[in-house]
């Protein structure tokens, strides 16, 4: 099959990365912008995409913007904030039509790159800061979502175990940062910081549709302000990192399903010559029904409601999340850590390794369907710094042996095992 592919060009200090393909009835535009993470910060970034989203110069109440989305024949504008290893990345986007299936002005493409700047670098302001009412409505809204995590037991789960594990790391924060902080920050503060991220850290803009690079340089350079200065990368720190003790942590709430969850160091990134093996070493553990997880631990021994594992590819981390009887635990501890020391051993038959070689490679076909998939992909290999377009991977994936996962296997370290129980007083069989 053919691959959709990216031509990246340097318009100014900004990385502009095409994808012209007329597979898509709508354009998909995105900016990217990458901050470190820090607890001094991380609140007021993911404050932004909120902030940014409720009005404009041009379109100062959030009433305009919407209309003007409309006028846009329904585009959508979307925002938020991820992280990816230690860095914390800040998304802005529209989705518009494509104006050839629509009775459109042909300047429809070029009315999106203007409103989607006019979003990013000209906010509505008032007093030499943001508009206080927007901001105050958004630390509420931001801290609701900070604490509604605590409702969501699987997510709260998974944060606390990288919490944990990753004590003292940046990797450790939230994503949507620390309740705390929101009554320090005011209006001025986060304007402040707004204009030196915007200024200063690396942006990446994402064109996915049936547009042309020389049009697309062209819109850019008309209505984003870019100019030379040189934009500051975020260092990361180094992934590999030595187990000396496991770690166990038990965490009691109002639960009448334990959740365990372990973090795994694999001691590989994404940069890496054996990530593509470390990709297949999840996927025969706990990336598919078919894996030993849901196989061994939900399947035969009915001990967990679910079981599965996944990757941090920038932090070099594997987490396995699982849903179980709170007088299970020990039982599933064991079998989970019987399946880590499986796949040391090389235990690993044909079938394992084939069927997850093929379902990982639907996989990543399947992300050339979604404009959204093949930004993610594209940046993940940008921020990797060792690109891997998705035919390269899909080639290197049917060259994996069971001796490569295997030799992925033995750098697998567990780090931390944490529990989510009742508040009760349990069973012998229980984590205190």
């Amino acid at each position: 099959m053919s691959y959709a592919r990216f031509q990246t060009v340097p318009v100014g200090n900004l990385r502009v990365h095409v994808c012209a393909t007329d597979k898509f009835k709508t354009n998909t535009l995105s900016a990217m912008i990458q901050q470190e993470l820090s607890p001094q910060i991380v609140t007021k970034t993911a404050l932004l995409p909120l902030v940014l989203q409720r009005g404009t110069e041009t379109y100062p109440t959030t009433l305009q913007l919407k209309q003007r989305l409309e006028e846009l024949y329904g585009a959508n504008l979307f925002a938020d904030v991820y992280k990816r290893g230690e860095r914390h990345v800040l998304q802005v986007g529209l989705e518009i039509a494509n104006e050839q299936y629509l009775r459109a002005p042909a300047s429809l493409l070029e009315e999106g790159v203007a409103f989607l700047s006019e979003v990013l670098t000209r906010p509505v302001t008032e007093n030499g800061g943001f508009k206080e009412s927007y901001v105050a409505a958004e630390k509420k809204n931001l801290k609701q979502k900070i604490e509604s995590l605590k409702d969501d037991k699987i997510r709260y789960a998974a944060q606390r175990c990288i919490e944990e594990m990753c004590a003292g790391e940046p990797y450790s924060l939230f994503n949507y940062g620390r309740s705390e902080d929101l009554d320090h920050i005011d209006a001025q503060s986060l304007y402040t910081y707004y204009r030196d991220l915007i200024r200063l850290r690396p942006i990446d803009l994402f064109f996915v549709g049936n547009v042309s690079v020389d049009e697309v340089v062209r819109l850019v350079e008309r209505h984003f302000p870019t100019d030379q200065a040189e934009r500051v990368p975020v260092e990361t720190g180094e992934v590999r990192h030595t187990v000396n003790e496991v770690k166990e942590v038990v965490d009691r709430l109002d639960v009448k399903q334990g959740k365990l969850n372990l973090g795994c160091r694999t001691q590989v990134s994404i940069r890496d010559d054996d990530y593509v093996a470390l990709m297949m070493y999840n996927g025969i553990l706990g990336g598919f029904p078919h894996s030993k997880l849901f196989v061994n631990v939900r399947e035969k021994a009915s001990l967990a409601y679910y079981a599965s594992s996944r990757l941090e590819s920038h932090k070099g981390i594997m987490t396995i999340q699982s849903g179980i009887e709170i007088a299970n635990y020990q039982r599933a501890v064991d079998i989970i850590r019987e399946q880590l020391d499986a796949m040391r051993q090389g235990d690993i038959n044909e079938v394992e390794l084939e069927q997850t070689k093929a379902t990982l490679i639907n996989q990543l076909r399947e992300r050339q369907d979604r404009s959204y998939d093949l930004i993610d992909a594209e940046y993940h290999s940008i921020l990797s710094g060792r690109p891997r377009p998705l035919e390269q991977l899909v080639e290197e994936l049917k060259q994996v042996t069971k001796a490569d996962v295997q030799r992925v296997a033995e750098k697998v370290q567990l780090d931390t095992i944490y529990f989510l129980r009742d508040k009760g007083e349990g069973t012998a069989d229980a984590a205190n």
